[in-house]
């Protein structure tokens, strides 16, 4: 497979060009959170953006946020310990309360996360600490540990999650996708190896060359490939 990718400044340039100029681009783009501020987070904080990704997972996400509230009162706030001491009939019967989406298979796996979440901070002190030390370099790697050692995180989900909690990361939307396709950098299925591998090679030469964060490089190569629109989420 050979790889034809563009440098970042050429793609930069034409997305610039279709959003209204490079201010207008550069509106429209924000950065990560740094590693300080990555390490402040809560267990409890993680755990609940995790599960919120899982609820919008194939569902409209604006009806997930609008039940939020609920989910926080019925989960005690996602505090992993608490989680990890509810019984299986305890979580079956709040996966019928009408405050919460009624899935039970996603109820179950917010106590599966707080397992990972707990046992990942025994070691680091906490989740926020461990994504603080977690290498940009090997992102996919991270997205790869969520989807072995967590619940219901492969695909976009795990990443989406990241994204929000600002640890730096990409996304494979429909146009990033579809520029790394229409340059050669994947052929195929872009969950093997290979194509992982691939990929985060490609940021992380656009991010040697721009030193811009993976998030922000993410959302400028989507923006100057496909069809999309200003202020789309990516």
């Amino acid at each position: 497979m050979m790889s034809y990718a563009e440098s970042f400044a050429v793609i930069f340039h034409r997305a610039a060009e279709r959003k209204g100029g490079k201010a207008a681009l550069q509106a429209l783009l924000s950065k990560p959170r740094t590693a300080v501020q990555l390490s402040q987070l809560t267990d409890a904080e993680c755990l609940s953006e995790f599960s919120k990704k899982i609820f919008q997972s194939g569902f409209v996400w604006s009806v997930v946020e609008k039940k939020w509230p609920g989910f926080e009162e019925l989960f005690f706030g996602f505090e992993p310990e608490k989680m990890l001491l509810m019984s299986d009939e305890m979580l079956a019967a709040k996966a019928t309360d009408p405050r919460i989406i009624r899935n039970a298979t996603k109820v179950f796996a917010i106590r599966d996360n707080a397992l990972m979440i707990q046992q990942v901070a025994d070691q680091y002190g906490s989740f926020g600490a461990f994504l603080a030390q977690w290498p940009g370099e090997d992102i996919i790697g991270l997205w790869g540990y969520l989807k072995k050692q967590g619940s219901r995180l492969g695909g976009n989900t795990g990443a989406y999650a990241l994204r929000m909690l600002g640890k730096d990361t990409f996304i494979i939307s429909q146009d990033l996708e579809a520029y790394l396709r229409n340059f050669g950098v994947v052929e195929g299925g872009l969950t093997s190896q290979k194509n992982q591998k691939a990929i985060q090679q490609q940021f992380n030469l656009w991010q040697q060359e721009s030193g811009l964060s993976l998030q922000e490089i993410s959302k400028v190569v989507a923006f100057s490939f496909g069809d999309n629109h200003v202020g789309l989420k990516m």
